[in-house]
């Protein structure tokens, strides 16, 4: 463990002494989404370009060599949160934000822009609405409407630079809480009206004030980032892009219990966060942010990072803590509470990622000033994973109270069809918070995004993932689809949760293949919400959800599958009816020759017919049909 004073002033002053050497500096998101799209060539070949064109390129700062004056400085970000059009870069200072750039691109723009001082056109963003080319983030719909808090530095720091960190006031908030009595800090959250971004909403302070009630020599802090939800990418948007805030969100959080020790539960499936977040600890170890004696203040504080055991259970605190022990992952009763009794047997804070990454900056703004954001019974931001049926996909961040209407037409670009373009193709719900989640449909659209109202509406916050879906979308295929992960997911600790929602996906599968009658849909019903109330942890409590609103909004949806055996969204593939018309058949026989069971009868020169009985449903047929005389089947 480190045992040397940091001095913030000394290394903010010596990273801002480097920087006035940079004349431009060009930024290359390093998120996930944009590196799986060829971000890091397009990184590598910038700084090449540069370099072949004579111009003085840094790729870190260093504060103890001698740049060049008016040096380019390439870096990387972590995710910028415009995914759809990645990857993304931005030239400092002209702020001129260039979209889907390739490898191919980057003598151009190091031509062009670095050196003659213009802008390549053909890389901007162009606003759909009004054809204009957008020049800066500033004028992109999808940036402007947002008001991004905690992602603020994620697209724009180093993420593996703790000095860029400490020069934009990190650790400040750390610093000063070192020196704090543990009750005034779990006042001050208190006070800032901080619910847990995991999904429960439960308030942050109290579940803080709680565990430092607790009579014990040994606390532990734990930072839960096991996101799980399909389409869910908050927290590892912020720990690639910020790992430091959540490590001075642990440091402020240890100090308010009495803890000495920490863990960050990383899902293994994001390596990049992984990484990111074990340098950012070693880092702030070597700079005596971590260790004993931080700040000079008497106060020790270390932290793990932990790979996670690649279960959904485990994003469960009691189930966390079971792996960190090194046990297999699954839930235990409660009470007695993690603050009460967690990792080892000891009081333990759990908090997920965005939920410390959010408490440095209250600590620096002051709780009255956090309030003004936000409604009054959820304040602040909420980060949200943006994807499906819009135009623009990707990372976003609003004030709790933002109606989904604002969030689906003016940031997300509205509905698309299923080509991605947009479309006259009406919304017809968004499913909120993941499986453990629910739909919300055309009357939610101008109600506020908080804990409170969302629940009211039968749905809930969750982590933040809102899948938009359109009116080709089959919601009972959607329910079965987050019933599927569930079921997988189940630990299979309790029987109603093991077992249940086993039963409910084989009632879902009997509904979209055609098997299921009226009793069916009162039989799921009824075992969603034996579910729902048996089950142990959230988990099992939860996986009905999705169930249990679609069957509330869209009930006729499902009766039209048992009463009718008909999709109305035509995605069942079972419930398809092929039919041949003939005022458009010629008797090809095209159709006939292709079907693999010999389900189309007729002769040469007329019209044929489907036999239903024989028919698999292969649409072999359509695609065979030069004529479009064959329809149905799922699209």
């Amino acid at each position: 463990m480190a045992s040397k004073t940091c001095d913030l002033d000394d290394i903010r002053g010596k990273f801002s002494r480097a920087s006035s050497k940079v004349g431009r500096r060009v930024i290359v998101c390093a998120g996930t989404g944009c590196v799986a799209n060829g971000s890091l060539k397009v990184y590598a070949k910038l700084a090449e370009e540069i370099e072949k064109k004579g111009l003085p390129v840094i790729l870190s700062l260093r504060f103890e060599d001698e740049h060049e004056k008016d040096a380019v400085f390439v870096s990387k970000s972590g995710c910028q949160g415009f995914c759809q059009m990645g990857p993304l870069v931005t030239i400092l200072p002209e702020n001129i934000f260039y979209t889907r750039v390739k490898a191919g691109d980057a003598a151009e723009i190091v031509e062009k822009t670095l050196i003659e001082g213009k802008i390549v056109e053909r890389l901007l963003y162009v606003d759909p609405s009004s054809g204009k080319p957008c020049v800066g983030t500033g004028e992109i719909p999808f940036y402007q409407k947002q008001q991004r808090f905690v992602l603020k530095e994620c697209g724009q720091i180093d993420p593996e630079d703790i000095a860029e960190y400490i020069f934009h006031h990190g650790y400040e908030a750390a610093s000063k809480a070192c020196f704090m009595r543990p009750e005034d800090i779990c006042e001050e959250i208190v006070a800032s009206g901080l619910r847990g971004r995991g999904g429960g909403g439960f308030p942050t302070g109290k579940k803080w004030a709680i565990t430092l009630r607790q009579k014990s020599l040994k606390k532990y802090v734990i930072c839960n980032g096991d996101e799980g939800d399909p389409g869910a990418f908050m927290d590892r948007s912020v720990m690639e892009g910020n790992s430091h805030s959540v490590i001075e969100g642990m440091i402020i959080a240890a100090r308010a219990i009495g803890a000495d020790e920490g863990y960050v539960y990383v899902r293994a499936e994001y390596p990049l966060a992984v990484r990111r977040m074990r340098k950012a600890v070693e880092d702030a170890r070597k700079a005596g942010i971590l260790g004993k004696d931080i700040f000079a203040s008497g106060f020790n504080f270390d932290v793990q990072v932990m790979e996670g055991a690649g279960a959904f259970v485990c994003g469960e605190e009691t189930a966390l803590i079971a792996s960190i022990e090194g046990k297999r992952g699954m839930p235990s009763p409660k009470p007695p509470f993690p603050a009460q009794s967690g990792l080892h047997g000891k009081p333990t804070v759990i908090n997920n990622v965005e939920t410390m990454a959010t408490v440095p900056l209250i600590m620096r703004m002051g709780a009255e000033e956090y309030r003004k954001m936000g409604t009054a019974g959820s304040p602040g931001t909420k980060t949200f994973a943006l994807t499906g049926h819009v135009a623009n996909t990707g990372l976003i961040e609003v004030p709790f109270g933002t109606s989904l209407r604002k969030i689906v037409y003016e940031i997300a670009g509205g509905v698309t069809a299923d080509d991605g373009n947009i479309s006259e193709k009406p919304f017809k719900a968004v499913q909120i918070g993941g499986p453990s989640g629910g739909c919300l449909i055309q009357e939610h659209l101008d109600i506020p995004m908080d804990f409170d109202s969302l629940r009211k509406a039968g749905a809930m916050v969750g982590s933040g993932g809102l899948v938009v879906m359109n009116s080709n979308t089959c919601m009972v295929s959607i329910a079965r689809f987050f019933m599927q992960f569930t079921q997988n997911e189940s630990c299979g600790k309790c029987v109603l949760c093991r077992e249940g929602t086993k039963q409910m996906l084989a009632l879902l599968d009997d509904i979209i293949e055609g098997r299921a009658t009226e009793e069916t849909l009162q039989i799921l019903e009824d075992l969603a919400r034996a579910v729902q109330v048996g089950s142990l942890c959230g988990l099992g409590k939860t996986a009905p959800n999705p169930v249990l609103s679609t069957l509330r909004y869209f009930r006729e949806e499902y009766l039209a599958h048992v009463k009718y055996k008909y999709c109305p969204a035509g995605r069942c593939k079972a419930l398809a009816k092929y039919r041949i018309d003939p005022s458009l058949c010629k008797g090809c026989t095209l159709c006939s020759r292709k079907c693999p069971v010999g389900a189309i009868k007729g002769e040469r020169g007329k019209a044929h017919v489907i036999e239903e009985k024989l028919c698999i449903k292969c649409g072999a047929c359509v695609q065979a049909c030069k004529f479009n005389a064959v329809s149905g089947g799922a699209r």
